[in-house]
């Protein structure tokens, strides 16, 4: 059965919504740009934390540009329920070491999948420590990513998670692009003069000249 993420998240969102407590969100973020429409939808019910781990990310120079970017697009963008940034370690050992064997697998193969895994279990750790009550990514914003493949690996790492800490994190089911999502970010960026690349972010994108977003 397919399932309706973006439906998924509007009726827990509605739910919470009706509820005095602000719950606390840890959203990681692959970039400013895919971030936006997410922010702009989430802080209306959350207060979010942008957790920025991207290990993948090809050269320095361009991880510290597109960080800079996040925390600027925090800073001026309107947001109804606080927005904070959480900055993590840039390693990228941790990354070549992860997709080990899969330097030559296609865009969008097997090496994508595991460098999605190795991002969410870090944010799912760092959410469950944190006391955070939900995590997600603004991956699923992307029309070249499947969020089939991103709920599921963000759902067993919530439960993993969930059964080695003894917490209640949960996992907030998404698939940004719906509803006009990518062209909304579009629209944002534009706005507000946003710098887009145009790689995903790890050195075999670019090599492959891979488009934003894949």
């Amino acid at each position: 059965m397919n399932r309706n993420f973006d439906k998924e998240m509007q009726n827990i969102m509605q739910e919470l919504g009706g509820k005095d407590e602000v719950p606390r969100l840890l959203l990681h973020s692959c970039c400013a740009p895919c971030s936006t429409v997410c922010l702009e939808r989430l802080s209306e019910v959350f207060s979010v934390t942008v957790f920025y781990y991207n290990p993948n990310i090809y050269p320095e120079e361009e991880y510290r540009f597109r960080k800079a970017e996040q925390i600027e697009f925090i800073r001026r963008f309107p947001f109804r329920h606080p927005v904070s940034f959480l900055d993590a370690d840039y390693d990228p050992q941790e990354f070549y070491a992860a997709v080990k064997g899969h330097e030559r697998d296609p865009e969008r193969g097997e090496r994508c999948h595991i460098c999605y895994r190795l991002r969410l279990k870090k944010t799912a750790q760092t959410a469950a420590e944190g006391g955070f009550a939900y995590f997600t990514t603004t991956l699923t914003l992307s029309p070249l990513k499947d969020s089939r493949v991103l709920n599921a690996i963000g759902e067993e790492e919530a439960a993993l998670v969930r059964e080695a800490l003894q917490t209640d994190l949960r996992w907030l089911p998404t698939d940004f692009k719906k509803r006009n999502g990518f062209l909304r970010s579009c629209e944002i960026t534009s706005a507000y003069g946003m710098y887009r690349q145009d790689y995903c972010g790890c050195v075999y994108s670019l090599r492959n000249g891979t488009e934003h977003g894949a």
